[in-house]
């Protein structure tokens, strides 16, 4: 009957995969299907084969660099931290003056803040010195705070932590890492520059030869 709507059908089985109806290639199969292009030329192919090359062999001198470097700065930085031990003292200072008030006391804001005020200590010589250092608000004068002072007598930053040299070391390490990875993609810039510049003469030397006989083909225009 017109306009009656037909029942709905079962969608079809899908085919199986034969001679008419190849199975999809493999991911890594597209690297041999991208070679065997007809239109592919073979500077294409050579600037293919530089990228998988540069894959292929950067990762290795890259995590050379990386753990070389950062061990390096490891050891450079423990070094460090157990001469700033050696020649510097913790001890005790006294405020001269108050510190300011924070306009939110209590507030997270407020305990993270530190106001720079002058303190009195004493030097390794035994001498009398001041200088400043940075204190949390609303400290009143003569309040006493736990000072690093170093062999010139002057108010100096602690030792390097054991964290702050794991951190430094790894800074480096990831330097050295990205450094290997910013020469490998230099490294495949400059082959891509020369080879499009290759590409572009090549067009240019066919272009010139087929021009004067497209014109002749064609005519030449009025």
């Amino acid at each position: 009957m017109s306009g009656e709507i037909p029942p709905a059908q079962p969608p079809p089985a899908p085919e199986p995969h034969g001679r008419d109806h190849p199975r999809p290639p493999l991911p890594l199969m597209w690297l041999w299907l991208w070679r065997r292009n007809p239109l592919r030329r073979r500077t294409d192919r050579l600037q293919g084969r530089v990228a998988l090359g540069l894959l292929l062999l950067l990762p290795a001198p890259a995590l050379l660099a990386m753990f070389g470097v950062g061990d390096t700065a490891y050891r450079h930085y423990r070094t460090t931290a157990e001469h700033q031990a050696r020649i510097r003292h913790h001890t005790t200072a006294v405020l001269v003056h108050d510190a300011p008030g924070h306009l939110e006391p209590g507030s997270d804001e407020a305990r993270g803040t530190h106001y720079p005020v002058t303190v009195r200590f004493t030097g390794p010589g035994g001498q009398a010195r001041t200088g400043k250092t940075d204190v949390i608000p609303g400290v009143s004068a003569g309040s006493t705070v736990s000072v690093w002072v170093g062999a010139d007598g002057t108010l100096t930053e602690p030792p390097l932590t054991a964290e702050e040299i794991r951190s430094r070391a790894m800074g480096w390490a990831l330097v050295a890492f990205l450094t290997v990875a910013v020469a490998g993609g230099a490294v495949y810039g400059a082959v891509a520059g020369v080879l499009r510049r290759r590409n572009l003469e090549a067009w240019d030397a066919m272009w010139a030869e087929t021009a004067p006989r497209w014109s002749r083909a064609h005519g030449s225009p009025r």
